[in-house]
């Protein structure tokens, strides 16, 4: 029988949780870090049995993976819509840096313009590089989705872990 730190601990963490996942729809806060915080969290109060050991692995490479997205779908949609590799390495650059020096908001623009730029003095085209800009900012939103996506899996993995193990 559970007692009732124990039962308090699972629901705040949860809500924690929630709250990362809804966080993912705004860019400053990292949504996914924040659930996988509060999986770590749970773990370390004492419930990392072999089965929470595995899935909190399981809940940390997802964290992982979803980091990633952004540049994986971005990359990817740039590059379907004709952006060189040269383009989206440097919209990429520039996205790290603008993330650094300003927000995530600000690394978004970054990499948006750094595509523009890099295609625009590639091919000379304007529209050319407004197509692959459009294209990187379409995989912008696709990243938001995975996300999102991720987070509700690594949240139900946590309540597989909390509530029925």
């Amino acid at each position: 029988m559970e007692t009732f730190s124990e039962m308090t601990l699972q629901w705040v963490v949860l809500v924690v949780m929630v709250f990362g996942l809804f966080s993912l729809l705004i860019p400053v806060i990292p949504g996914l870090v924040v659930i996988w915080a509060g999986a770590l969290v749970y773990g370390l109060a004492g419930n990392f049995t072999l089965g929470g050991g595995i899935l909190f692995a399981i809940i940390s490479v997802l964290a992982l993976v979803g980091s990633f997205s952004d540049e994986i779908f971005m990359g990817a949609s740039a590059r379907q819509s004709g952006a060189s590799w040269l383009a989206i390495a440097a919209a990429l650059a520039a996205g790290l840096v603008g993330t650094l020096l300003w927000t995530p908001i600000g690394g978004l623009f970054a990499a948006l313009l750094g595509i523009f730029l890099v295609e625009f003095y590639r091919l000379r085209d304007w529209r050319k590089a407004l197509d692959s800009t459009r294209g990187m900012a379409l995989g912008c939103g696709w990243a938001v989705i995975a996300r999102f996506g991720i987070g509700v899996v690594m949240i139900l993995l946590y309540a597989w872990w909390a509530f029925w193990m």
